[in-house]
Order: C-alpha cells, then sequence, then structure tokens
C-alpha cells in the first residue's frame, strides 16, 4: 500500500488501471468506517470493465492513513469535500475524476462537486447510498453500530482494516453522527449547484437511509439524475448486489462525454 501526502497527512492509496495522464480516473470514496481494503476487489473490477484509471484511499483517521484529532467537527465530510479531497486529486495529479462515493463518501462527494474547485475536472458521481440529511433510520442504525463496538464483536471486526486507527475511525463518526446537533445536518442546499451527471444506487433494505435521500437528490441536483433502486440490497450495494451495481455503473461511466 503506498501513501501520498496531502494536507500535511500521509494518505494511503491504491491505484488500478491506467494513470491519469491516459485516461480519467475513478475515485473512490468510502463510508463511515470503511477504507481501502472495505472495498475489495469492486474498484479493479470497475476499473476494467470502463477502461478508466481507478484511485483507492483512506481518508485520515482511517486504514493506514494519518491518525486525526477527536472529536471530529460535526462539519467534517464538508472539511473533507472543500478541502481534503481536491488537495489529495491535486497532488494525485488527477486531471478527470469521476467520484464513486459510498454512504458518508458519496455526501463528501456531492459536496465537492458544489464547489466551483470541482470543475472541470469533475465529470460525473456514483453515489452508493448517500446522505443529504440526517434521518431517523440512520441514527437507529448508528446506535446499534455502537452497542456492537461496545459489547460485540465489531471492534475485532473493524481492527482487521484499520489497525491502529480503528478507535479513530469509528469513534470519528460515530460521535459526530450521534451528537445532537448533527440531527440538523443537512447538504440540500449545495445540492442545486451539482451539474455534473449523477448516479444513484440504493438498496430497498438499507438500514441506515430511505428512498427519501434518493428523492432529495433527484429533485434539487442541477444536472441529469439517474437512480438505481436494488431489491435484497442493504447499505452496501457494491457488496451486497455486486454484479448489478457494477453493470449499472459501468454502463453510466460508458456514457459520460469525455469522461
Amino acid at each position: 500500500m503506498a501513501t501520498i501526502l496531502a494536507g500535511g497527512r500521509h494518505i494511503e492509496f491504491t491505484w488500478h488501471g491506467p494513470g491519469p495522464d491516459a485516461a480519467p480516473t475513478l475515485v473512490f470514496l468510502h463510508d463511515g468506517t470503511g477504507c481501502v481494503a472495505t472495498w475489495r476487489d469492486f474498484p479493479a473490477a470497475l476499473a476494467d470493465e470502463t477502461g478508466r484509471g481507478a484511485l483507492v484511499y483512506s481518508r485520515a483517521g482511517y486504514g493506514g492513513s494519518d491518525p486525526v484529532a477527536l472529536p471530529r467537527p460535526l462539519t467534517y465530510m464538508h472539511d473533507e469535500g472543500f478541502s481534503a479531497l481536491p488537495d489529495l486529486l491535486d497532488e494525485a495529479c488527477v486531471r478527470r475524476a469521476i467520484l464513486v462515493g459510498h454512504s458518508d463518501g458519496g455526501s463528501i462527494a456531492l459536496l465537492h462537486a458544489s464547489t466551483p474547485r470541482s470543475l472541470p475536472r469533475v465529470r460525473g458521481l456514483l453515489l452508493e447510498a448517500p446522505h443529504v440529511f440526517c434521518e431517523e433510520i440512520t441514527v437507529r442504525s448508528i446506535a446499534k453500530a455502537r452497542d456492537d463496538y461496545l459489547h460485540g464483536d465489531l471492534r475485532t471486526k473493524l481492527e482487521r482494516r484499520h489497525g491502529g486507527n480503528v478507535d479513530c475511525a469509528f469513534w470519528g463518526w460515530n460521535r459526530a453522527w450521534l451528537d445532537p446537533g448533527f440531527l440538523a445536518w443537512n447538504i440540500e442546499d449545495r445540492l442545486p449547484a451539482v451539474t455534473v451527471p449523477v448516479l444513484v444506487v440504493q438498496g430497498i433494505d438499507d438500514p441506515y437511509g430511505s428512498l427519501r435521500q434518493v428523492e432529495a437528490i433527484e429533485r434539487q441536483c442541477g444536472g441529469p439524475v439517474r437512480r438505481c433502486i436494488l431489491e435484497d440490497c442493504g447499505h452496501r450495494p457494491h457488496r451486497d448486489q455486486r454484479d448489478r451495481t457494477l453493470s449499472a455503473m459501468a454502463a453510466f461511466v460508458r456514457g459520460l462525454r469525455e469522461a
């Protein structure tokens, strides 16, 4: 696993397929407890299907990247989208990007795409189970995750992926979402500024969010939005319905102009 220095921190990453000079780059943004490893082989498969490169990285505080101070600010996703992500793309020399964001990563992708700094580099968004506002179902599931971390085997499972960063990764995410102030978290005001094409993939059985998230993105984004709603699918479409998610994303990428 290589690292790159971005925003003053060492960030772990892997690369699949052609480099940024040869083809557009799929940039993978993991969920609130994820990292490079939790994507498994999906980035390589999507890169192979589309002929694009794939940059997969762990945000600061996750996986093998540098840790961050806790508690995270309730604006941590804004901070990632507005500053940390573009700094990383600059350092990695990514010229044309398609952002692939899962859960928190999807929200970060939307936030970045709403800024002038994203253009003309970002050409499209592939979003899995993104959040644009805080729902009761989300808070309930995150509270359950806290109980599993404290009293079950969730910490052991996550430690395999995050090593010494495990507490930083989990509590940075969990305590922010369970903070009473986070009930007011909402990024719908940023959506009209997202003008690039968007694909939203959502599982019907997702315990962390409802179709209201998809509907809000469709209704308010400033560019074209397509939906892919999957039955028998929870919060991780790239694992729960891998082949269908891969097919939908690959078709969407191939249809993007100049990307």
